[in-house]
């Protein structure tokens, strides 16, 4: 990390200091439940900045969204596969595992990463589909989708206690 922050220059400060509160928040919305959004960004800024400066990219913004994405992504399966394991234990154990979460935001943070990031960008920001699509690097039918995916599994959570 400090050979990428020694190479960083004043431009890609700028850079990071005017795209900075729009992808803070975005973290906020796409970090998994156990994973600080700093965290999420930082790792970001990192990953981006050891292989390329920020000014040599043609959209530095829409790549640090989707490489944010990406690492929630990565992160959520992770933790997927560590909450089956988690549960097969606690089964063996003959213990029911606690599934309640501290918040109240606990059915959200249970979407997959891609799905929570286009509803915050779309009715939370308010962009279009289209804009969304190229901001996370899909299709804007997929981006739709992800939406019209994620408020289902919201409705149906928010019904029945169930988010599959």
């Amino acid at each position: 990390m400090d050979d990428a922050l020694s190479r960083t220059s004043h431009d890609e400060w700028r850079i990071v200091d005017e795209l900075f509160p729009s992808l803070r928040r975005l973290a906020g919305v796409m970090a998994p439940s156990d994973m600080d959004p700093d965290d999420l960004l930082q790792e970001a800024l990192v990953k981006v900045l050891s292989h390329c400066a920020l000014s040599d990219l043609d959209h530095p913004g829409a790549y640090l969204r989707r490489t944010m994405l990406n690492l929630a992504a990565s992160h959520y399966r992770h933790m997927g596969r560590r909450r089956i394991t988690l549960t097969r234990l606690a089964a063996s154990a003959e213990q029911v595992p606690d599934a309640s979460y501290p918040s109240d935001l606990a059915e959200l943070y249970r979407l997959p990463p891609r799905e929570r990031a286009v509803l915050y960008l779309a009715e939370v920001e308010g962009y279009h589909f289209d804009e969304i699509a190229e901001m996370l690097g899909c299709s804007q039918s997929a981006a739709r989708k992800g939406a019209s995916r994620g408020r289902r599994r919201l409705r149906l959570a928010l019904t029945t206690g169930d988010t599959g």
